[in-house]
């Protein structure tokens, strides 16, 4: 699996704390905060490529909040909710929000680590696409824009 950065997003902290651990045994770059807030501030100054928000979060913001403004701060970062049983109707809401795709907990670890794999994938077909189509408008920019002396 290619090295990418993972925010793991949990208000439940021995959940967030067992994820963030297993997922580093296995050398990947991860990183957990367990508030949307918290989420939101580390975003603004940090990049991720795949980011696992739980849909029911005590306090100002919930996991369809904090989606909401993570597609505002890196849009292109994958977002893979992360629910019960009892918030799938709220999953299902995310992903009309942005959200890649959603598991229920408790999951295995293989299946986390396929669905972060995909996400990855997915941005990295995306963050292609953007940087061919930087390049084309560069390419066709009239020579005129370039003035030396």
């Amino acid at each position: 699996m290619d090295r990418f950065k993972i925010l793991v997003v949990d208000d439940e902290t021995d959940f967030l704390e067992t994820i963030v651990a297993r997922l580093k045994k296995r050398k990947l770059d991860a990183t957990g905060v367990v508030s949307g807030e918290a989420a939101i501030e580390l975003l603004k100054n940090e990049l991720f490529d795949v980011i696992l928000l739980d849909v029911k979060m005590p306090g100002g913001m919930d996991g369809i909040e904090t989606l909401r403004e993570i597609k505002k701060i890196q849009p292109l970062a994958e977002v893979v909710m992360l629910t019960g049983h009892a918030s799938l109707e709220t999953s299902i809401e995310g992903m009309k929000q942005g959200a890649f795709d959603y598991l229920l907990k408790p999951m295995k670890l293989e299946n986390l680590l396929e669905k972060m794999t995909e996400a990855f994938e997915n941005k990295a077909r995306h963050d292609k696409k953007i940087r061919n189509a930087v390049i084309k408008d560069l390419k066709h920019k009239p020579d005129s824009t370039i003035k030396g002396k």
